[in-house]
């Protein structure tokens, strides 16, 4: 008896059944267009990015006063390439279900597209400058801002979103959100390309942060791991469809802390400068600026746990 596996006369009507559920089902294919952003460029683009604006941390290592020049003039035309690549397939891509076509156009703006977000790069390393010396500052367990830039997930993720925030403002949400999503996948942390995110960000420890897309966040924040910044509802229109395009995720001010598991929702809801929100707090109205919101302590029953047989550990008394 032969091992080998062979579909025989099978394969025909296998063929035919996936081909006819590609009519069935729509949202699952992409058939008959011809533009679409490639992940995996736009994966590479963040490597190249990470390694422009942190040098001798990613990529390569061995740089010096002497050949850095020589470096970044390499790297450069490799991001332009790359952006330029995927900005195209990502313009054409919505023209293209727009049921627009004129390739040279499309060409041409992203070309310009492309230009702007390099031309962003400085203003955004300048940024990341100040959200590296925030982790630092605002971590005790730092011993220095290389620990930060090498091993700290929160800054992972707000770099990547910053070039995604930049994509996302030129008008290219979809590619933006691919970035976002890799930093969301690498760190467990999920920030909207969409979210104006201020100087001086720190996010700690960070697994399970959200962040929506209308989130508007100011200079000195610091934030801790589980915190959510997000919708208090969705309104729909009279054909049951979800509006979108309005402000649905809530404004922090200046110099606020926000501590782990904080929920705070609704695109109305602002929390005022140089406030403190405790761990595990829900708030879904406005808080006053130099704030402290904490939730009252549940009420904890400790009883003595009695001893196994046979053993000889004497067990503490606990009272409350």
């Amino acid at each position: 008896m032969s091992d080998e596996f062979t579909l025989g006369r099978r394969l025909p009507e296998l063929v035919e059944t996936m081909v006819e559920s590609y009519e069935r089902h729509p949202n699952c294919r992409h058939i008959d267009r011809a533009y679409l952003p490639a992940k995996r460029a736009v994966e590479e683009l963040i490597q190249r990015l990470l390694e422009l604006v942190y040098p001798g941390f990613f990529g390569r290592q061995d740089l010096t006063q002497h050949n850095v020049s020589y470096h970044v003039g390499e790297l450069l035309p490799r991001i332009g390439y790359l952006a330029n690549q995927q900005i195209f397939k990502s313009i054409c891509y919505m023209n293209e279900i727009e049921g627009k076509d004129d390739d040279d156009a499309c060409r041409k703006h992203a070309g310009g597209v492309a230009e702007e977000f390099l031309a962003n790069l400085v203003a955004i390393r300048k940024k990341l400058d100040g959200d590296v010396q925030a982790a630092f500052e605002g971590d005790p367990a730092a011993v220095n801002c290389d620990e930060v830039i090498l091993a700290y997930p929160g800054l992972l993720a707000v770099s990547v979103h910053r070039f995604a925030h930049v994509l996302y403002k030129l008008g290219v949400p979809l590619m933006a959100r691919i970035l976002s999503e890799w930093a969301h996948r690498k760190t467990g942390i999920d920030i909207h390309p969409g979210a104006r995110i201020g100087g001086n960000f720190f996010i700690d420890h960070g697994t399970g942060v959200v962040i929506g897309e209308t989130t508007d966040i100011g200079d000195g924040v610091k934030i801790y791991q589980g915190v959510t910044l997000g919708a208090l509802s969705f309104p729909k229109d009279e054909r049951g469809r979800l509006i979108r395009g309005y402000k649905r995720h809530p404004t922090v001010e200046d110099n606020v802390t926000l501590y782990a598991n904080a929920i705070i929702l609704g695109g109305d809801t602002v929390i005022g400068r140089d406030s403190v929100i405790g761990g595990s707090v829900f708030v879904t109205s406005s808080v006053p600026p130099y704030s402290t919101v904490t939730i009252k302590p549940p009420e904890l029953k400790i009883k003595d746990r009695p001893q196994e047989p046979g053993s000889t550990a004497a067990l503490p008394d606990y009272h409350i």
